[in-house]
Formats: structure tokens, C-alpha cells, sequence
């Protein structure tokens, strides 16, 4: 089943990183925005990965 991520990066920097690796992990309705959030589904197999990469990047995570 997929997971909806949804992040945060203070002053907005990594956001637009994290969309382009995100879509590089095939996940689906990627959305960032200016304010330094984004939210995008990610299957079962890629939900730890993905987690990762947002919060290498500098982002905090929150799932559904």
C-alpha cells in the first residue's frame, strides 16, 4: 500500500532536491512548494529510502 510523505526544510532549501530524487524513486504526485514543504506517495518498498533522502537533505518527514 502506499505512504504519504510529507516534509519539511527550514528556510526552504532542499526542497526542489528532494522532488528531483523522489521522482527518481518513482514516487508519485510529487508536490513542493516555496515554503520549503513537499508531499509525494511512495510505494511499500521505497518508503525507507525515501525517508532517508529527505532527511539527509535537511527536511523533516511526517507519514499518512
Amino acid at each position: 500500500m502506499p505512504t504519504r510523505i510529507h516534509a519539511t526544510f527550514p528556510a526552504g532549501t532542499g526542497t526542489r532536491e528532494a522532488e528531483l530524487k523522489l521522482q527518481a524513486l518513482r514516487a508519485l504526485d510529487v508536490q513542493g512548494s516555496g515554503d520549503g514543504s513537499l508531499s509525494a506517495t511512495v510505494g511499500d518498498e521505497s518508503v525507507d529510502l525515501a525517508l532517508h533522502v529527505i532527511q539527509e537533505i535537511g527536511g523533516t518527514t511526517e507519514t499518512e
